[in-house]
């Protein structure tokens, strides 16, 4: 089940990205600290009372404009991504302003979406100014919430009332022997046509315009006796006059997809490489833990010789260092080059993510590791790993019990994920190791 989405709408300086900050800061989710996982990004996972839920910050993506109008294109675009995409919308106002032509734009488009909208009041900093609350009825949006994002005042009210707005989470609809997979990228990298080369047949519309497809499609497929279900994800409409950041909004469009897939496609292409775009989805499948392979697209368009794709791959590798354990094929989905080999991948992926590894022997593992590269003091003090357990898949969990986890470094652990990696394989999936100290705390 995908994780809700929360967007953050309304003109600029009245606080959403303090609102937004404030809000993730509460509970971040668990990030490692890997080079290479771009941070800098319009979305991030948050927690309220046990529910997970991803905030989006509409103000973090900028258009060009031109002319001059009450409501400028780009608040518009905003509204717009909120309404097609969030199960719930914050519409923040400024409570020093008051309200401004700009405001009653924004409601009149949030009035009519249908979608569970809630009308916040911003820079309510004391009790004096909570009277400035009540204009704010006449914007049509339902009863106002005034908070205070800068310090902190009211969220909690406002959190309870962002998670009563969630969609039922439902039956799953996802079978124990179907692999659901994503194929994620920028727009215009081939997502569809890979789609129906691997299909056969086409089940999806295919148009060299960037983000033709509208909505996540879901198609369930057979390949042997392996059942899947591809989740061709959706890309932005391109829209007149707005320029190339337009394709910030297909990370958002990825979200829904990466979390209710086992297995992400991350889709490049071959002839421009790997942008920042790319590493922005690939870090947040990453972070998310589904099993991951990457397909560089297009193949067929690229002059090669005996180092091509070497050097490609090198180059992969060099920009999304977090990827070191995701494999890659180079494909062309015109041409259909390769493609039979992706179902194959995607099952052994999803083999690699189910793996259960006993107690007895990765202790042995351990004890070989501490052998070869006994694990460094820190400041006179000596760390000590006492045994590791598995303690769950997709992706494989592991925790170790040491004496003192503060004192067991990044880069021992890296060591040890290569270890574990060396031994066992985990072919296209993330590694968590957890150290639990003496007292039951932990450390990732």
């Amino acid at each position: 089940m995908a994780k809700p989405l929360v967007a953050v709408v309304g003109r600029p300086n009245v606080g959403k990205s303090t609102l937004f900050n404030a809000i993730v800061n509460k509970r971040i989710s668990i990030v490692e600290d890997i080079p290479g996982v771009t941070r800098d990004r319009i979305y991030f996972d948050a927690e309220w009372l046990n529910k997970e839920f991803t905030m989006i910050d509409t103000g973090g993506i900028e258009f060009v404009t031109a002319g001059s109008h009450v409501i400028p294109k780009m608040m518009r675009l905003q509204a717009q991504l909120a309404i097609e995409e969030a199960d719930v919308i914050l519409f923040v106002v400024d409570g020093k302003t008051g309200i401004v032509p700009a405001d009653e734009e924004v409601a009149n488009i949030l009035r009519s979406s249908g979608k569970p909208v809630i009308l916040v009041v911003n820079k309510i900093d004391s009790q004096a100014q909570e009277a400035n609350i009540y204009e704010f009825y006449n914007l049509g949006i339902g009863d106002p919430i005034g908070i205070s994002a800068k310090n902190l005042m009211n969220l909690g009210d406002l959190l309870d009332d962002v998670v009563k707005n969630f969609p039922d989470a439902g039956t799953s609809e996802s079978e124990e022997d179907t692999i659901h997979v994503a194929l994620i990228g920028r727009p215009n990298v081939g997502k569809s046509s890979l789609t129906n080369a691997l299909l056969g047949q086409e089940r999806v519309i295919v148009s060299d315009v960037a983000g033709t497809t509208r909505d996540s499609i879901d198609t369930h497929w057979t390949h042997g006796d392996q059942k899947f279900v591809l989740i061709d994800t959706a890309g932005m409409r391109r829209k007149a006059k707005i320029d190339a950041p337009v394709e910030r909004y297909s990370i958002v469009r990825s979200l829904r997809s990466v979390d209710r897939a086992d297995v992400v496609v991350l889709v490049l292409d071959a002839t421009d490489g790997v942008t920042e775009q790319d590493k922005k989805i690939a870090g947040y499948a990453h972070e998310a833990g589904k099993g991951m392979i990457i397909v560089v697209n297009k193949w067929d368009l690229i002059e090669k010789d005996d180092k091509t794709t070497n050097k490609f791959t090198e180059d992969i590798y060099d920009e999304m260092g977090f990827l070191q354990y995701a494999p890659i094929l180079f494909a062309s989905a015109l041409t259909k080059q390769r493609i039979h080999r992706l179902a194959d991948m995607i099952k052994f992926v999803s083999e690699q993510q189910h793996m259960r590894i006993s107690t007895s022997v990765l202790n042995q593992v351990l004890s070989d590791a501490q052998s070869v590269n006994p694990v460094p003091s820190r400041n006179g003090r000596v760390p000590k790993i006492y045994y590791m357990t598995q303690a769950s898949v997709k992706p494989p969990t592991f925790i170790l019990f040491v004496n003192e986890p503060e004192l067991i470094h990044f880069s021992y652990m890296r060591f040890l994920e290569n270890r574990l990696r060396e031994s066992f394989g985990f072919e296209g999936t993330p590694i968590r190791l957890i150290l639990r100290g003496k007292k039951g705390n932990d450390d990732e």
